[in-house]
């Protein structure tokens, strides 16, 4: 018999650091009788769970997926139908870029109660962690948040590049890495300046944090010789001067 007393909470993990993450996201992470986890979300966070408590990967990196999306999504529905209290765990903040829209979007057809709890997101806390705050009055007013990797079945960017170049401020890419050729060749085709300042952020806020600053022109170059490694991050625009004055601030 199907018991409908499960909910399942949807919690940012935050960028990396375990003490990044929110006070109300660790209760839950505490509560939970069954922890879906991605491979963004800190290991560390797992000790945090209760004895007894079933963990399940559900991380995916590139082409690594313990569970494809549907069926994490059928899953969370499954142990919530249980009545288990369901912690869905993943790293900076569920909404940005998380695919957590879409969880939450199955768990409310199927019935089944949701609460979100927002995380610190990697797209402000990395690089201000790097001594590069996406914002500041003398630099940029405005920020853009730009996912640099799209979905497998889509031939190209869906992203115009092209047009993130006139009036977008600073621009944050998350999960580019790996194309980082086609976003530089794009954005200095729709006029940036092949020197405008950028910067490659590799698995921020952990001890292994790396930092390079280049520049837009030089973002793939600069990735393949210091062999960046993912998680990263890419911050571009004048902002980035700023780490030579800030430093780091982690």
């Amino acid at each position: 018999m199907i018991n409908m007393a499960g909910k399942v909470y949807l919690i940012g993990a935050g960028p990396g650091d375990t003490g990044l993450i929110t006070v109300k996201g660790l209760q839950a992470l505490r509560e939970a009788d069954v922890v879906f986890y991605d491979a963004l979300s800190s290991p560390e966070l797992l000790k945090e769970c209760k004895e007894g408590a079933e963990l399940i990967d559900a991380g995916k990196r590139a082409a690594d997926h313990h569970l494809k999306q549907w069926q994490t999504n059928d899953l969370l529905v499954e142990y919530a139908n249980k009545g288990l209290v369901v912690a869905r765990l993943k790293g900076g903040d569920p909404f940005l870029f998380g695919r957590g829209a879409e969880e939450a979007e199955k768990l409310r057809k199927a019935g089944v109660e949701v609460h979100v709890i927002p995380g610190v997101s990697s797209s402000i806390s990395v690089p201000e962690l790097s001594g590069i705050p996406v914002t500041h009055r003398d630099h940029a007013s405005l920020v853009t948040f730009v996912t640099g990797h799209e979905k497998s079945d889509r031939e190209g960017d869906r992203v115009d590049w092209k047009s993130l170049v006139a009036g977008h401020g600073t621009l944050v890419i998350l999960m580019g890495l790996e194309n980082a050729q086609n976003i530089s060749d794009g954005l200095i085709a729709g006029g940036m300046s092949p020197d405008m300042p950028a910067a490659v952020i590799s698995k921020g806020s952990t001890p292994e944090q790396t930092v390079y600053t280049t520049t837009v022109s030089k973002l793939a170059q600069t990735i393949k010789e210091k062999n960046a490694q993912t998680p990263g991050i890419m911050v571009v625009g004048t902002v980035v001067q700023l780490r030579d004055v800030l430093g780091d601030l982690a």
